[in-house]
């Protein structure tokens, strides 16, 4: 059964197919701060994620034709700049590992209920690999599955996996002695 989704901004969404450049700049308005995020997390640098997000709402109002409402709006566009933004990294010729299985899964850890600085954990994120930071947001922030990932990345299901235990443990080691939790 293929059901369309209806988008709360359905008639700027038309007025854009129709070339309307006022509605052009409404969903542009809607839309920026959020996809420059999803970009930023991925790119890493706010110069080269301004960029991406705009080609991506160029490339974005240049199909809006191949939207066909199967999915959100948002999810639509979030899956152009989130592949604008790999391949922004394709060309820093990131590359990601193919690894094996047998990597300790003992480390994946739970955040516990205390309060986080959500500023050092930022600060970490963004000192992370490439390769792994890209697994870590895709996975934790935007929701992906590793199947997706693996799509995505054009990588094995398992080196998806493999990259977010890495990225974990990476990201444990970088906030080792860093004061992150707030004890209320």
């Amino acid at each position: 059964m293929n059901t369309l989704y209806k988008n709360i901004h359905q008639e700027i969404i038309d007025q854009c197919r129709e070339g309307s450049q006022k509605a052009q700049f409404q969903l542009y308005k809607l839309y920026y701060k959020s996809m420059y995020s999803v970009s930023l997390r991925i790119i890493n640098d706010e110069m080269e994620a301004e960029d991406v997000m705009q080609e991506a709402f160029l490339s974005a109002f240049n199909k809006m034709d191949t939207y066909k409402g199967e999915v959100s709006f948002g999810a639509w566009l979030k899956r152009i700049v989130v592949n604008r933004s790999l391949d922004c990294l394709k060309k820093r010729k990131v590359h990601f590992e193919e690894l094996n299985e047998r990597t300790d899964q003992t480390a994946d850890y739970q955040m516990s209920t205390k309060e986080v600085d959500m500023n050092v954990l930022k600060s970490a994120i963004q000192d992370l690999p490439d390769g792994y930071r890209v697994v870590l947001s895709l996975y934790l922030i935007e929701g992906y599955d590793h199947e997706e990932i693996s799509q995505i990345l054009d990588i094995s299901n398992s080196s998806s996996r493999t990259q977010l235990l890495r990225a974990k443990n990476k990201l444990k080691e970088l906030l080792k002695g860093k004061e992150i939790f707030s004890y209320n």
